[in-house]
């Protein structure tokens, strides 16, 4: 479903800035792969994000997704295969507008539009269908304003809109950061719930070493804008942090310095 060839990214080349962020990354994901991504800061975690869904061009290598090179085709034109949920709870939704606008706008995405708007009586009872299974209660605010709904709330809601039209591949970066740790359990939670009952291929970054562990079958670390680690199947399930932690220290030579996910 996705694959990364070669993929290089330097920022601020020939400057006393210039950061390496990619250095030859190769990456095959399988059709329903849930992959979940860690490593320290400036790892490359999100940057190879922001590869995949065109946020900027990349220096060199290629990029395929369902077998389509994608590599030089701008963001917009990306956005029919891919699904994304930010960090920001409020990155993903439109504040000012109604819930069942947000998903309206979110169910027209990459389709052709007219002057005509509106929702019809069947789209707001697969709506209110859709928002009843987040058990959240927000079937009974449809026509609340999104920027009156909590974090975890608009959360939700943009994981919804993200995966409404079964995208090729769903992007998380660093999803629940944001939330409180019982927010963030309940958005976690959702995200496999979406991810499995659709059979979604997903990459999600984490600072969570927990979190990376226990959702998804593989686990890839990265590090210095390379892949590290590659862990899947039994070898995933068996894993503990300290086993992860002793993993990267023999692969990459250095001990695991990132305080965020160590806290975490």
């Amino acid at each position: 479903m996705l694959k990364l060839i070669n993929i290089k990214k330097t920022f601020n080349p020939g400057t006393i800035n210039e950061k390496r962020a990619l250095n030859g990354v190769n990456l095959t994901l399988n059709d329903g792969d849930f992959v979940t991504v860690i490593g320290g800061n400036g790892a490359g975690k999100s940057t190879i994000l922001n590869a995949i869904a065109g946020a900027w061009p990349i220096d060199d290598g290629s990029i395929l997704i369902d077998d389509k090179d994608v590599t030089g085709i701008p963001v917009y034109k990306r956005a029919k295969y891919i699904g994304r949920v930010f960090q920001d709870p409020m990155s993903g939704t439109a504040a000012t507008m109604q819930i069942d606008e947000n998903l309206a706008l979110a169910a027209r995405r990459g389709k052709h539009r007219t002057l005509r708007w509106g929702i019809s009586s069947k789209e707001k009872k697969e709506y209110k269908n859709m928002l009843k299974e987040l058990d959240l209660g927000l079937e009974d605010r449809m026509t609340s304003k999104v920027g009156l709904l909590s974090g975890g709330q608009r959360q939700a809601l943009t994981l919804l809109m993200a995966s409404l039209q079964r995208p090729k591949l769903l992007l998380l970066d660093e999803h629940t950061a944001a939330l409180d740790p019982k927010t963030a359990a309940k958005v976690l939670s959702l995200t496999d719930k979406i991810i499995e009952e659709h059979h979604l291929t997903a990459l999600m970054v984490t600072h969570n070493m927990k979190d990376a562990i226990a959702h998804g079958n593989r686990l890839i670390m990265m590090d210095k804008g390379q892949i590290v680690l590659d862990i899947s199947g039994k070898e995933k399930e068996k894993l503990t942090v300290e086993d992860l932690l002793e993993k990267f220290e023999e692969v990459s030579g250095v001990e695991f310095t990132s305080d965020k996910a160590l806290l975490a």
